[in-house]
Formats: C-alpha cells, sequence, structure tokens
C-alpha cells in the first residue's frame, strides 16, 4: 500500500488536530511530520483519525449522548417525517427528519437555518450543538489548510469556497453538523413507509459525499471506508475519546483536479442488529461536521495549476458549486474518469533527510516533470476566453437576434470606446459588454482586457485568480524554496 505500507503502517495515520496548526514563520518539525501523515493516509487509506484537544472531547461526548438520547424518545416515524431527495434544496435541510429506505433518522444543525423556510423546530434540539459547530469548523478548516500545504499550495486556497467567518447578518451556513442514528429500534415501519422495493433491508449502502471534508464520530463501529487498494475495512472500530474520523468528499475531489480522491464509505445496516442479539439493542448514533462549499462559489483548479500541478481535461473548467451539487456519479464514474494524475504523497520518514540532498532531488524531479507543465497563462486566458465566448456571449446574441461585427483593435480604443456614437456602441450596450474593454474578438483582446471580458461574463474568474495565473512562475519559485521538507 505505497510507502505507507511498506513503513508497516496497516491503518489510517492518528494525528492531533494541534500538530495541524499553521503559524507563521518556519515550520515546526511536529507540524511537518503532521502534514505528511495526513497527506499519506488520505492517499493511501482515503481516511485519517484526527485527535482533538482534550477539552474539546468532553462537549463531544457529552453531544454524542445527547443525540443518543434525543432520539431513543423520538415515537415511530411517521410519514409527515419522511424527508424526500431534492438535489436543489441540498444546503436547505435543518432540524429533525427520516430517511427510511437507508435505516436512519437525522437532526440537522444549521446556524442561520433553524426556524427558516419551514424548518421550524418545535422540540428541544440535542444540547451543544452549537458549541460544537464552532469547534469542528475550525477544525476541519485547519485540516483543509494541511491538506492545501501538502499539495505545495498557497495558504488559505480553499478559504473563498467556505462560509464566512463569523457569518454576516442574515447569512446562513452551508456547512452542516448532521447527527444520525442508524436502526433504532421500533423506529420504521416498512409497511407503511416504504415501498416494496425498499422495504428489503440493504446490506450495504456506499456513498460519497458532496462536501469538501467530513469530520465524524461514532459511538460504535460501522463505517466502512474504501483503501487505495479498493478494499473495505472498518474505520471506526477503535476510536479513543478524542479520536474523529475524517474523511473527503467529491467537492475537493473538483478543486484539487482529481489529485485527492473522495472517500466512498458504506454502512452496515445489519450490523447493529447482529450485536445485538442477547443485548440491548439501541442503534448506532453519529455525529458529523460537514465542511461545504457556499453555493454561490466556483469550484476551480487556479490554485493548483499556480503550485505547478498539471490539471487534466476533465477539470480545467471551473463549475458553479450550486450545479456541481446536482450531479449524480456512482462510484465507478469517479474511478473511471480518465486523464487523473496519481499523486504521491511525500512520506514523513523523508522530513529528516538533509536539505542539501532534497534540494537537489527536487531539481531533478523538476527538470523530470517539465514536459507536464501547465499552459502558459497568456494561452490559458485566451483559450478561457474563447470558450466563454462561445457559451455566453454567443448566447446572448443569438438570444437578442444580434449579429456581431468586431472592430479592429486599435481603432476601438482610439475612436469608439470615448465617443458618444459609435458603429459598436448599440452592440456593446445590447450585450453588456464590459466597460473600457474594446469591442473586438477575444482572442486578439490583451491580457488584461480578457481579464475584463471573464471577469464580466464568467463568475468563476476574478482578478485575484487571473494575477495569480499571470504569476505561475514566482509562485513556483516560492513553493520550490519549501520543497526540502515536502519532496524527495
Amino acid at each position: 500500500m505505497g510507502a505507507m505500507a511498506a513503513a508497516g503502517v496497516t491503518s489510517p495515520a492518528r494525528i492531533k488536530l494541534k500538530d495541524l496548526v499553521a503559524i507563521d514563520g518556519l515550520s515546526s518539525q511536529d507540524y511537518k511530520i503532521a502534514v505528511a501523515s495526513l497527506s499519506q493516509s488520505l492517499r493511501n487509506f482515503n481516511a485519517a483519525i484526527i485527535q482533538v484537544p482534550q477539552p474539546d472531547d468532553v462537549l463531544l461526548r457529552c453531544v454524542l449522548d445527547s443525540v443518543r438520547m434525543f432520539f431513543h424518545s423520538k415515537p415511530m416515524v411517521g410519514a409527515d417525517n419522511v424527508r424526500a431527495e431534492d438535489p436543489q434544496n441540498w444546503n436547505r435541510t435543518a432540524g429533525y427528519y427520516a430517511e427510511p429506505q437507508h435505516f436512519r433518522e437525522v437532526f440537522d444543525y444549521r446556524p442561520g437555518r433553524m426556524n427558516v423556510e419551514g424548518a421550524v423546530v418545535t422540540e428541544l434540539p440535542p444540547t451543544g450543538l452549537p458549541e460544537l459547530f464552532a469547534i469542528l469548523g475550525n477544525a476541519t478548516r485547519v485540516c483543509l489548510d494541511a491538506i492545501a500545504c501538502s499539495l505545495e499550495m498557497r495558504s488559505f486556497s480553499f478559504t473563498d469556497l467556505l462560509d464566512n467567518m463569523p457569518l454576516k447578518p442574515g447569512e446562513m451556513a452551508t456547512s452542516v453538523l448532521s447527527s444520525c442514528c442508524h436502526n433504532r429500534p421500533g423506529a420504521h415501519h416498512p409497511a407503511n413507509l416504504l415501498t416494496s422495493e425498499q422495504g428489503a433491508l440493504q446490506l450495504y449502502e456506499e456513498d460519497a459525499d458532496k462536501g469538501l471534508l467530513t469530520l465524524m464520530k461514532s459511538d460504535k463501529p460501522g463505517l466502512q471506508i474504501r483503501d487505495l487498494q479498493g478494499r473495505w475495512f472498518v474505520v471506526d472500530a477503535d476510536l479513543g475519546p478524542q479520536d474523529m474520523i475524517l474523511y473527503t468528499g467529491t467537492s475537493l475531489y473538483q478543486a484539487t483536479g482529481g489529485y485527492l480522491s473522495p472517500s466512498f464509505h458504506r454502512t452496515d445496516n445489519n450490523a447493529d442488529l447482529s450485536q445485538a442479539q442477547g443485548s440491548i439493542h439501541l442503534g448506532r448514533c453519529t455525529v458529523a461536521f460537514k465542511l461545504m462549499p457556499r453555493a454561490t462559489a466556483i469550484l476551480h483548479c487556479s490554485a493548483m495549476t499556480a503550485a505547478g500541478h498539471a490539471i487534466g481535461s476533465p477539470f480545467q473548467h471551473p463549475v458553479a458549486v450550486h450545479d456541481f451539487m446536482q450531479r449524480t456519479q456512482t462510484m465507478d464514474q469517479l474511478l473511471a474518469r480518465p486523464g487523473v494524475p496519481t499523486f504521491s504523497f511525500t512520506a514523513p520518514v523523508e522530513v529528516f533527510v538533509p536539505a542539501t540532498s532534497q534540494l537537489k532531488a527536487a531539481m531533478k524531479r523538476k527538470k523530470q516533470v517539465s514536459r507536464g507543465k501547465p499552459l502558459a497563462p497568456s494561452k490559458r486566458l485566451r483559450l478561457e476566453a474563447q470558450r466563454v465566448l462561445k457559451e455566453r456571449v454567443q448566447e446572448i446574441a443569438d438570444a437578442k437576434g444580434l449579429k456581431i461585427r468586431y472592430c479592429n483593435l486599435k481603432e476601438c480604443e482610439e475612436q469608439h470606446l470615448n465617443a458618444a456614437q459609435s458603429p459598436c456602441g448599440h452592440l456593446r450596450e445590447a450585450m453588456n459588454w464590459p466597460v473600457g474593454v474594446p469591442f473586438v474578438h477575444p482572442h486578439d483582446l490583451p491580457n488584461k482586457a480578457k481579464q475584463a471580458f471573464l471577469e464580466a461574463y464568467e463568475p468563476g474568474w476574478s482578478a485575484n485568480q487571473d494575477s495569480e495565473l499571470g504569476m505561475v512562475e514566482v509562485v513556483q519559485d516560492q513553493h520550490g524554496q519549501m520543497l526540502p521538507f515536502l519532496m524527495k
């Protein structure tokens, strides 16, 4: 199983959360080892065990006990509590609902969404949810920044995908703290709530979260994750009081250009029933914080490109988060995606190699992968401008019945833009052409004008993102100075 298997590691790494917290200045040896261990564990096992600080495990245990009492005090699930799956409302669930097709009950806590849009809470929710939401939200952000560091990306590269911290007045959280109870005795009545096809108890339910990261704690084993070799293993079998399971989702897979695979997981719905023979069956309760991208954000790989990674064709075009969440992709479809490069994380034992030797190895590796460098920034801008022209601008012109006749660049810059009346004035106004940009084919625009064109018609392009593209070589040189402790 790669470097970890060679080192005799047969289970996900256990990493202290405090060791993953980045500080200004040079990184400590603990931070280097923690980041490398997290990277290697996610690479080989699609999961890692994060140890929260000791004061936080008390709150975690109290919330898990409160969740268990909350669900066990509920009556049998009625038809009014059953939630139909609606991809359009992926970020709007709140409060209590049941999913009898999966034999589980759920209570979702989202700050700003309680008592909103029909999610009126008429009963006392489990205690400690706001406090645990804040703690686990910070923990997942720390883990996300550590993953960015392992991929040689700039600090806080994923911040633009996340909710504001704290939320502004009137804002509603996209991330969710989800409490769940599987197979609670007496909770479900298949004859009343399920179709004949759903009535048969499924042995497993395989899935991959659509968010960025999930941090989960359970009161008994039952979660299985698929490792790099395609084998399923129980990941929560030997959890200590401070241990939580960290695994990745498809949004992070998209944002990293396929370099970080999504964690496919499944729950044995019959596990609790078999374990309950001769004992009291109470079901299996879990608390999971799901770090989700904002619905209005754009999933793009510009930060990965700036870090020097070659991005495959399935990930080169930005995609709106809300549109991405509507996609239904099976495990086979994700695993069979063409052109996704295999990324090998650095093993923790390589942290102690002398810097001079590592620097020589890094330079050698840089020469070896020179053929796989991303497109030049100017060429990338040109290709993106042509794509937006076909997908956005031409659609507007067709809808309004306009025939586009582009001007000469020099003539438009010197005469048309500043004139009260010009041959292209009515076309620019009708098509909402960006102010100050000559009305010429985007292929012929200067780079700055291309950026303004993209910002006007493609929300995924911002000035900050494009400025990063213009400084690819500078960023690569800066990251080259950080390679001695991360690369061979």
